[in-house]
């Protein structure tokens, strides 16, 4: 991806395009919603400040699109995510301008003017969107080049999937030229930062098990300071697949990363949503758990309870009663020994397994939200049982107790229903990336994407 240097920065030729044709629509949408609301009524607009205000509400717009990062080939969430920073920076360039018309009464921006402009540049920012991703996918992709040993190498391809391009990998031994990893070979025959110019890269990935006598700090140097990123192999993961590798996991990384934050406001704005939206559950989806209560009751034979309580731990490794509707059979461990749920149970009940495959057996668990044992968002709650084992055997896991568990979660979102130590053990990467970056953005990326969790089943046994 081409790049220019405007005032010493580098900026993406085609996020520069990209920004003034978007640029031009807030300008167009904000001139027509002034002549429409003129013309309704029946008045006529004042052209000349018009053109003034037309440049500031283009300004502010892009400014907040900037803002939210629209204009950056980092984009990990896809077209969904761009969607959700879109009206993000829309509500964002709202606000700023409805100050700015406070302050500034001759702007004249009325809630009218000010909604129809919204309107007109949501729907043809989403259509330039969708049709840039349509024509030319490449454009919201970075160029990546791997620097290092083969096998590593044949792990990031994992990643080189929709939002990657790997040029190609520089071996650094003659060892890893034998054996070619599943990408194309470049050869090694000149200076580093003239390999990354001739293949127009926007950065580095080092992939070394062994650095000794290895990593070229001189030219890895002269790349960075030419504006090309350097990722080490733990930061590629964590951007690419928005998890951190266990066996890449060590305590210097930890120490020296960025991230691990649990601001006072965050806080308290996770829990001011965790009360509106279990409020709002409760009243909208009432009908569908007193449905769900009735048919597991009549299922039972009128003779057994509908609600499931289980000790979890939730945060700082407490215990507490996790609250759900039963999809298994009543004696379903009646010899006391905890085990995973699998694929096709016998343990489930005709009623469980579609309420298990819709989530309604998790609703019950909006109660567990509202007196502040969970969140509905964060690593889901596991038994104890399983707890101790794991944290016996895996130093990181205890991490993961850090904030409260949730009703959906990163993992839930990325990774299939887990029924083994080992999917127990992938989804701690999922946790731990969350735990490392949660925020009130990712909180809501998480939500949205849950929808379609629900919507069509992914993930659920």
């Amino acid at each position: 991806m081409h790049s220019i240097r405007i005032f010493r920065h580098y900026m993406r030729v085609p996020f520069i395009f990209l920004a003034g044709i978007e640029s031009i629509i807030f300008a167009v949408s904000f001139h027509a919603a002034v002549h429409i609301r003129w013309w309704f009524l029946d008045g006529e607009a004042t052209l000349e400040p018009t053109i003034l205000f037309t440049l500031i509400v283009a300004f502010v717009f892009v400014l907040t699109m900037a803002a939210t990062g629209l204009y950056e080939a980092s984009l990990r969430e896809g077209l969904t995510g761009s969607l959700v920073r879109i009206a993000l920076s829309f509500f964002l360039g709202s606000i700023l301008l409805s100050a700015l018309s406070f302050l500034f009464p001759p702007l004249g921006l009325w809630r009218s003017i000010l909604s129809l402009t919204i309107l007109f540049s949501f729907i043809l920012v989403v259509l330039l969107r969708l049709a840039f991703f349509r024509a030319n996918p490449s454009i919201f992709k970075r160029r990546a080049l791997v620097l290092g040993d083969s096998p590593l190498a044949d792990q990031l391809m994992i990643a080189n999937q929709k939002r990657l391009d790997i040029v190609g990998f520089i071996p650094t031994a003659l060892d890893d030229q034998k054996t070619q990893p599943n990408m194309p070979i470049i050869p090694y025959n000149k200076p580093l930062v003239q390999i990354a110019v001739e293949y127009h890269v926007d950065e580095i990935v080092l992939a070394l098990k062994d650095r000794r006598g290895k990593l070229p700090i001189t030219e890895l140097l002269e790349c960075r300071m030419c504006g090309i990123q350097v990722l080490e192999q733990q930061d590629f993961f964590e951007r690419e697949l928005g998890v951190l590798k266990l066996d890449l996991l060590t305590p210097s990384w930890l120490i020296h990363s960025d991230g691990f934050q649990n601001h006072l406001l965050t806080t308290l704005i996770k829990r001011f949503f965790d009360i509106l939206f279990s409020l709002i559950f409760i009243i909208v989806l009432w009908p569908v758990m007193l449905l769900t209560a009735a048919l597991i009751f009549i299922e039972s034979g009128f003779r057994h309870s509908v609600l499931y309580r289980q000790v979890r731990v939730g945060e700082n490794g407490e215990p507490f009663s996790v609250i759900k509707f039963r999809s298994m059979r009543v004696n379903a461990e009646a010899d006391g020994k905890a085990r995973w749920a699998t694929t096709n149970d016998p343990r489930i009940t005709y009623i469980g397994r579609f309420i298990r495959k819709t989530r309604i057996d998790e609703l019950p668990q909006i109660f567990n939200i509202l007196k502040g044992e969970m969140s509905f968002v964060g690593p889901r709650p596991e038994r104890p049982e399983f707890v101790v084992d794991l944290t016996r055997k895996y130093e990181h896991y205890a991490t993961r107790h850090r904030l409260k568990p949730g009703l959906t979660g990163w993992a839930q979102i990325s990774y299939p229903y887990g029924s083994t130590e080992e999917d127990a053990l992938r989804k701690l990467e999922y946790d731990l990336y969350y735990i490392k970056n949660h925020s009130t953005f990712l909180d809501l990326l998480i939500l949205v994407e849950t929808v379609e969790v629900v919507l069509f089943g992914k993930g659920a046994v």
